[in-house]
């Protein structure tokens, strides 16, 4: 068997402090730089776990601020202390605007759904219908055709065309508006028979299979 010379060895152990001397810089510099980005990378994982209790903290106190016969004021405040764009900020202002409806503050109510800012599909339709029908209330039903899509298709939605275009006195627009809301409401549905006398009373008559029983 082979047996190394030292001489062998200790070029070998030169060799690799050579190569230590002239690399070494970058080495340590790596394993800072990996090392900084896992803490920082750690570190805004807790910030943002942070952010969110602290979030679900503000909702919290801002749902307990509009239970029973809350004061609107400290109810408001409480609101627009979450984070304007968050869930929690819409669904907590739709709970405000019901509340200040409730308290006969209607313009206060659409204000407070005009400031909602929400990229849910689902949530900004139901802050839509929730609008249009306080506009339609406070007088303003063009604007509040504006604000409902013409080719909506959910019954609430229509419904509260067919409220706008009634308002306005339009009622051939207002009876299709109805109609169209009954061809898409479950027959079960509890406001079926409010929306048939709404289309009665805009001068149509509902089909018999839309009628209720």
């Amino acid at each position: 068997m082979a047996i190394e010379h030292p001489l062998d060895e200790h070029e070998q152990s030169e060799r690799v402090r050579d190569w230590l001397r002239r690399n070494g810089a970058g080495i340590i510099g790596g394993v800072i730089l990996g090392l900084a980005l896992i803490g920082g990378w750690q570190w805004w994982q807790q910030e943002r776990e942070s952010r969110r209790l602290e979030e679900a903290e503000r909702y919290d106190q801002a749902v307990r601020a509009l239970e029973g016969t809350p004061d609107l004021a400290k109810a408001k405040a409480a609101v627009e202390a979450l984070a304007p764009e968050s869930v929690q900020a819409a669904l907590a202002r739709l709970q405000l605007a019901k509340a200040q409806v409730d308290a006969a503050k209607r313009d206060e109510a659409i204000a407070t759904l005009r400031a909602i800012r929400t990229d849910n599909p689902a949530l900004a339709a139901i802050v839509q219908v929730r609008l249009a029908r306080l506009l339609v209330d406070a007088g303003k039903a063009e604007e509040a055709l504006e604000l409902l899509d013409a080719g909506a298709e959910m019954p609430a939605a229509l419904e509260a065309r067919g409220d706008a275009f009634a308002a306005l006195g339009r009622k051939d627009e207002a009876r299709k508006a109805y109609a169209d809301a009954l061809a898409r409401l479950d027959v079960a549905a509890p406001q079926r028979q409010i929306l048939e006398l709404k289309l009665i009373e805009a001068g149509g008559t509902p089909a018999r299979s839309e009628a209720t029983p």
